[in-house]
């Protein structure tokens, strides 16, 4: 068991290399899939070793923490690993088609060496239990990020990398900066150790100002409003492949690293003290209404969906913040949840991409007739995005208005309600413009509206979109695998 935890790691960095010299565009793309779909085999059987709060602790080189470089994993890691593992898996299905569709040819080799790369460094984030080598893993993954947002035939779309990169930059020197001052003040990089030993050291200016700067640094590379300026071009002018695997994984390995520092490395009571709960919850509840009417406001699918990203990391703010079982379960579960959601839509959005050459929603009209199924999963994941009974985000949505009213909290209560109606507000535009406004009768980018080719979207595609579609409903309907990871992940966070 503990050496199937390194297998994680090494798989995909001993293939990315390989990937980036093979110069046929199926075979890079076959590897990349067994690669994805291995490190989703061995997530989902780690996750079912420790659900019920075992760990697995796998010692690099035999060195033994603090001095070496530990990897602990837990039902939260697993749960994580599981959700990168598995969206890659769908995003790599998709980009079958989508790729050579997006991407020159010659680079095709290396966008599949990246998205390995990026799933590498995702992974590792998620499984090491030093602070130093999660750095390390943070900067893998966002250089890798920063080429395959770049690679697309696009032009804005190096705008929009430059953007985050320049960004990333400065979140990632934020949070090495805190690392330092914290091992100044500790010794030690291991956090448990740092942990074990912390009232040793908790007097020391450097713990403090180490904390604010980590918080700073990861609240930007999880794009926690108002910090969040990188998402909407980032995703909406990334290749659809790309778009698919960052918006279901990227800020949810940072919010994951967020629970790790607040709740793992510092104890809750220290950061409580510095009224850290309620500058989260208010900004959680700030983002979940600024990005729901920025979402609103948007005539551009991929962007309003990006902006809903926005509004939907607010949600897993506020669960965190509230700071009881529930809501910490609320926010762990939503990690899950958004992922599947985000992913399915950002497909869908891909797909129309690939038809209609464009995703602008009013060159789209009535396109949904023309592609019923297609429209059908993206409806099904929008009204997964509102939070319908029956649906994963139902299930949120609930646990977090059931923490909000222990708290006593009735102004979040009030945010989610708005929030989801906001919801509404947006996602019928998609279902408006898609099915209930008429055809278009002009060219759209060069494909006659109606053309029954733009019914036939490739099978890969529409086989990745409906997996997803169909888990929303799965998952909104038998909540036991997703709560009682996040329920089990929760308890050992909230433990002293």
């Amino acid at each position: 068991m503990e050496q199937l935890t390194i297998l994680l790691i090494v798989i995909p960095l001993m293939v990315a290399p390989i990937t980036a010299l093979i110069p046929s565009e199926k075979i890079t793309w076959l590897l990349t899939l067994i690669v994805c779909l291995i490190s989703l085999a061995i997530s989902s059987y780690i996750l079912y070793a420790v659900i019920d709060g075992s760990h697995v602790i796998y010692e690099l080189g035999g060195w033994r923490p603090p001095w070496g470089i530990e990897y602990k994993i837990d039902s939260l890691n697993a749960f994580v690993a599981l959700i990168v593992s598995g969206i890659g898996c769908l995003a790599c299905l998709f980009g079958y088609r989508s790729v050579p569709d997006e991407i020159e040819e010659k680079t095709i080799p290396l966008f599949y060496a990246a998205f390995q790369l990026c799933l590498l460094g995702l992974l590792g984030i998620a499984l090491t239990g030093d602070i130093f080598n999660l750095f390390v893993f943070l900067e893998i993954s966002s250089l890798a990020t920063y080429a395959l947002i770049s690679m697309g035939k696009n032009r804005k779309a190096l705008t929009a990398a430059f953007s985050y990169l320049i960004l990333g930059t400065i979140g990632a020197t934020f949070f090495l900066i805190g690392v330092g001052f914290l091992f100044a003040a500790s010794g030690s990089l291991n956090t448990a150790d740092i942990a074990n030993r912390f009232s040793t050291f908790e007097d020391m200016q450097l713990v403090e100002t180490a904390l604010i700067f980590m918080v700073m640094g990861i609240a930007l590379k999880a794009a926690i409003f108002p910090l969040h300026s990188w998402l909407p071009n980032a995703y909406s002018q990334a290749p659809s492949t790309v778009s698919v695997f960052l918006s279901a994984t990227a800020t949810k390995v940072s919010i994951y690293v967020l629970l790790r520092i607040l709740y793992d490395l510092y104890p809750i009571q220290y950061w409580v003290d510095m009224l850290l709960p309620q500058i989260m919850l208010s900004l959680g509840c700030v983002a979940v209404i600024y990005g729901s009417y920025r979402a609103y406001q948007q005539t551009e699918m991929k962007r309003l969906l990006a902006f809903s990203s926005v509004a939907q990391i607010g949600y897993i703010v506020i669960g965190f913040s509230l700071v009881n079982q529930l809501g910490l379960t609320a926010a762990i579960i939503h990690l899950f949840n958004h992922a599947l959601i985000k992913a399915t839509l950002f497909i869908g959005a891909g797909i129309l991409l690939y038809r209609a050459n464009t995703t602008e929603l009013g060159s789209l009209r009535g396109l949904g007739k023309d592609m019923p199924w297609t429209f059908a999963a993206i409806t099904l994941a929008g009204l997964s995005l509102i939070g319908v009974p029956g649906t994963v985000g139902f299930v949120t949505k609930w646990y977090l208005l059931e923490a909000a009213v222990e708290k006593g909290m009735w102004i979040v209560v009030i945010t989610i309600v708005l929030g989801s109606v906001l919801a509404i507000g947006y996602v019928w535009k998609i279902v408006e413009n898609l099915y209930f406004r008429s055809k278009r009768k002009t060219h759209i980018q060069d494909v006659h509206s109606g053309d029954s080719g733009i019914a036939k979207a490739p099978k890969t595609m529409v086989t990745a979109l409906w997996i997803g579609a169909a888990l929303c409903i799965f998952f909104g309907l038998n909540t036991e695998l997703s709560f009682q990871a996040a329920s089990s992940a929760a308890s050992a966070l909230l433990k002293p």
